[in-house]
């Protein structure tokens, strides 16, 4: 979800608009003495820090959460394995749904391509296709330069929605069968006004029942020779198109102005295969929105179901702008069954689905949202789909603070198996004055569930002092992903102005995970401090991420804030600033890397380069979404064509485009040669081609862009990438030297490389030294504490993986050591125990592979092939987890 959703409490008390510039003027005033330790403490300080540090509650998620998503995700599976195919695409909507609930971004993209893949209608083919661009706004360019490829034309263009709809298999012509043995003409005319159209009887009696008995059975018109039709509503031109019809079975040269008047007549005499070509031939008319508006009331009143999905394609296809259109969301809203049967087919749940999602994103609390989610409800077709649409519901009731109706809803949903909907329950609870009841529904589910860090953060919320504490702790021990219980640590500690513990607290969460609120809690520390250097370094890093985000809850543009906060401290020359990004880059400082870069952009320094950079730490720091962004400011801002190509090859291969990022970088190359278009054919290759001998020209690429100009930043990467190079091909004394270089010029990194060979020449003693080296430079050194467990004996391996969970808990191979260590030590239950741990917070197809495997050493298949299905859920081509599901399904009972 892209919106943030306020916390009830957050708006619960209405508070004066903040000046942020007077607010800078007397908070420093009055902060002045506060000092790093508890021992300065004042009544008065105390006060005006909680008049601005705020934590809000932690958001009831508009989410499914099932207790056990595991289990769910191996019953998906399975029920996609032998479903028929008309379930396989709501199927791959409720596993991107559980994906979405564990925040993992790109395994929802996979589930809902899948969808699309697997959809059965062409309806869920225009919905899933509308989800899957939607999720890829700002994408566009990708698109362009994908442009002559046919995957990204048949995923991103339009449907050709008639080609897509066959005939309907009941539209056939009626024999004809004169009842009357009276001969009469072979010719009839059809008098409308003052013209007559001569028809050949026949050829009209077969286009319908009705006018097969008109003219051929009992009735008077049968013995006629000229009808009056008249009062039909069809002009002459219209009729002498029906009659053409009936000759040709073609309406190929009927002016558009004439295809609603034929239809309506079509309807009105029953004419199937007339009314089926008036059809086809409305959709291509649909060209616009006011086109799609006016002629889905049409569609859904005269049942024509290819025009409908003509002018739902378009609606889709514009999304979200469309849902601000009163008149597209009184289609969906107003949309009787039999309506939305000729608009979606069989579609409805992933159609309304898709609707609530993107009005959610615009305004949780409209009427709209609401109302999408009641739909949403009504179609849905099993347990599961309706509880997530209860639980969606209920959460927008909550913030339009609609509370009863708000109850019922978390309170039906949790009564269907949403667990996770008694975290709205209480909160509803609680706002209704029972604290009480809110903490004993939490414990009631903890003490009857496997408890998972959630129910623990909520139930905090509705006690006080140790059993707080206590509460909150627990969430961080079971999920050390939830950032309320770090800031709400880290806030208490401010407020008894203890600085140091303060910013201990929120510096771990942002050890391992870059949380926008967690930036802004510690903004405000450094505030409190009067560090402005580091306030302004914490606002330059939310901009980079967000750059329209909004502080002290929602009220101030953080852009705002950044201007204010930097009249506060040292202008810094070009230099100055390339002198700084040198010295946090050599340190492995990202978030002082990033806040650098962004001051740097401010001058007239070149911005493709800067952004580019921009670029590289984002990734580093799993901000994909944000680096995308920053590799097409770079791309905007090339100066010359072959920069603005590297650009381009960078974002094609980061998006999965090997080959095609390494010709962008050959037609680079052939402009001019640069550093960076040698460096970016380099690495596509080593990515790219699977023959081992391509070693010898990644090696020559990057002697080539060595000789090409670039900063020491570039090249010390640059030297460390050959270095890898040298290793794998076994030229170890090569590798040695170039990490030496490496080191020569500060690239920090190049210390894990050196490490690597002292380790291949058996000298494990200088590997490990070397490890300790990037250790104590390095700000975030997660990754080397990781990397120097390999180099030493068992006691030492165990403590720096234990300080590689605390530092990134996210990372899963210190699980998987400590699992596999005590799974050879017999203790079976406690090795399984270890993976459950990690596993029950992040989905990884690594620790459910290990967990699977000692399920299956200890005879329990059912659990085995569980953890099997859930791991095939989260990597479908993982081939040793293919082969192990083999042999442990041959194994079912």
């Amino acid at each position: 979800m892209r919106t943030f959703f306020p916390s009830e409490s957050c708006k619960e008390t209405q508070l004066n608009a903040l000046n942020p510039q007077s607010w800078l003027q007397v908070e420093r005033g009055k902060l002045s003495k506060l000092s790093l330790h508890p021992s300065s403490s004042s009544s008065s300080s105390s006060s005006s820090i909680e008049s601005f540090i705020k934590v809000p509650e932690p958001q009831i998620l508009p989410f499914f959460k099932p207790v056990d998503y595991v289990e769910v995700l191996a019953q998906i599976h399975e029920e996609l394995e032998s479903c028929p195919p008309q379930e396989r695409s709501n199927l791959c909507l409720l596993q991107f749904q559980v994906f979405r609930g564990l925040g993992e971004v790109k395994l929802m993209r996979r589930s809902l391509r899948a969808a699309w893949q697997k959809a059965s209608t062409v309806h869920e083919k225009l919905v899933f296709g509308a989800w899957l661009k939607y999720e890829k706004q700002g994408e566009d360019l990708i698109a362009d330069l994908l442009g002559t490829c046919v995957k990204c034309a048949q995923e991103f263009g339009p449907i050709d929605v008639a080609s897509q709809l066959p005939l309907n298999l009941n539209v056939n012509s009626h024999e004809c069968v004169s009842m009357n043995g009276n001969q009469v003409s072979r010719n009839v005319s059809f008098r409308i006004g003052d013209e007559k159209i001569v028809c050949d009887r026949q050829k009209i009696s077969s286009l319908s029942a009705p006018f097969n008995a008109m003219l051929n059975g009992c009735f008077t018109e049968s013995l006629c020779e000229d009808i009056d039709l008249s009062e039909n509503n069809i002009s002459p031109s219209g009729m002498r198109a029906v009659k053409e019809f009936s000759m040709t079975g073609s309406l190929s040269e009927v002016p558009p102005n004439l295809l609603l008047e034929i239809l309506f007549f079509a309807n009105k005499f029953c004419c199937e295969r007339l009314k089926d070509a008036c059809d086809r031939k409305l959709t291509s008319l649909v060209c616009s929105r006011e086109d799609a508006v006016e002629l889905m009331e049409y569609a859904l009143e005269e049942n024509t179901p290819i025009l409908a999905a003509a002018c739902l394609q378009i609606f889709l296809r514009d999304l979200p702008d469309c849902l601000n259109d009163d008149r597209v969301v009184e289609i969906f809203i107003n949309a009787n069954r039999q309506q939305r049967s000729i608009m979606v087919g069989p579609a409805s749940f992933s159609l309304y689905c898709l609707l609530s999602e993107v009005a959610m994103n615009l305004d949780p609390r409209s009427g709209k949202t609401a109302c999408f989610l009641e739909k949403l409800i009504e179609f849905a077709e099993t347990d599961r789909q309706r509880l997530l649409g209860l639980h969606q519901l209920g959460c927008v009731r909550l913030m339009r603070k609609e509370y009863d109706e708000a109850e019922h809803l978390f309170e039906e949903a949790l009564n269907a198996g949403h667990i996770y909907s008694v975290a709205g329950l209480a909160r509803v609870g609680y706002i209704k004055g029972h604290k009480l009841w809110a903490y004993e529904k939490l414990s009631s589910v903890i003490s009857t569930v496997t408890p998972l860090g959630w129910m623990h953060q909520e139930r905090s919320l509705y006690c006080e002092g140790d059993k707080r504490k206590e509460d909150l702790e627990k969430a961080t021990e079971l999920d050390p992903t939830l950032t309320y219980p770090y800031m709400y640590r880290a806030a208490s500690s401010m407020r008894k102005q203890n600085a140091t513990d303060a910013l201990k607290e929120i510096n771990r969460v942002l050890g391992f995970k870059l949380a926008l609120e967690c930036l802004e809690l510690r903004f405000c520390f450094f505030l409190t401090l009067e560090n402005y250097q580091s306030a302004l370094c914490d606002v330059q890093a939310i901009l980079t991420l967000s750059p329209d985000y909004r502080m002290f809850e929602g009220r101030v543009a953080a852009s705002q804030l950044r201007t204010l906060v930097h009249e506060h401290v040292d202008n810094w020359t070009t230099a100055d600033c390339w002198m700084q990004l040198y010295e946090r880059w050599s340190s492995v400082d990202d978030i002082g890397s990033l806040s650098v870069i962004y001051q740097m952009l401010e001058s007239d320094a070149a911005k493709g380069i800067l952004y580019f950079r921009q670029s590289l730490l984002l990734l580093r720091l799993n901000c994909a979404e944000a680096a995308m962004r920053s590799l097409q400011l770079a791309r905007q801002h090339a100066s010359t064509e072959h920069e603005r190509l590297v650009y381009e090859g960078w974002i094609l291969y980061d998006t999965g485009h090997c080959e095609e990022g390494l010709q962008k970088a050959e037609e680079s190359i052939k402009i001019k040669r640069s550093f960076e278009a040698f460096f970016l054919k380099a690495y596509a290759l080593a990515d790219s081609s699977q023959d081992p001998s391509c070693s010898s020209t990644v090696v020559s690429l990057l002697e080539d862009a060595l000789k090409c100009p670039s900063d020491r930043l570039r090249k010390g990467q640059a030297l460390n990438n050959l270095g890898s190079v040298y290793v794998d091909c076994g030229k170890l004394d090569l590798a040695a030297n170039c990490y030496i270089n490496a080191l020569n010029i500060r690239h920090t990194r190049a210390h894990q490389g050196l490490a690597r060979v002292h380790f291949l020449r058996n000298d494990k003693s200088a590997a490990y030294d070397e490890m300790t080296k990037l250790i104590e430079k390095a700000r975030n050194n997660a990754s080397a504490y990781e990397k120097r467990s390999e180099y030493c004996d068992r006691d030492f391996t165990k403590a720096d993986l234990e300080m590689v969970t605390q530092l990134d808990p996210l990372r899963v191979y210190p699980y998987r050591y400590r699992a596999a260590v005590l799974m050879d030590s017999h203790k079976e239950n406690e090795a399984i125990a270890e993976l459950s741990r990690a596993i029950s917070f992040k989905a990884d197809v690594h620790l459910l592979h290990l967990r699977a495997a000692f399920h299956e050493h200890v005879g329990n298949v059912l659990g085995a092939l569980r953890d099997c299905r859930a791991a095939l859920s989260v990597d479908p081509n993982h081939q040793e987890m293919l082969e192990l599901h083999s042999r442990v399904y041959s194994h079912e009972p």
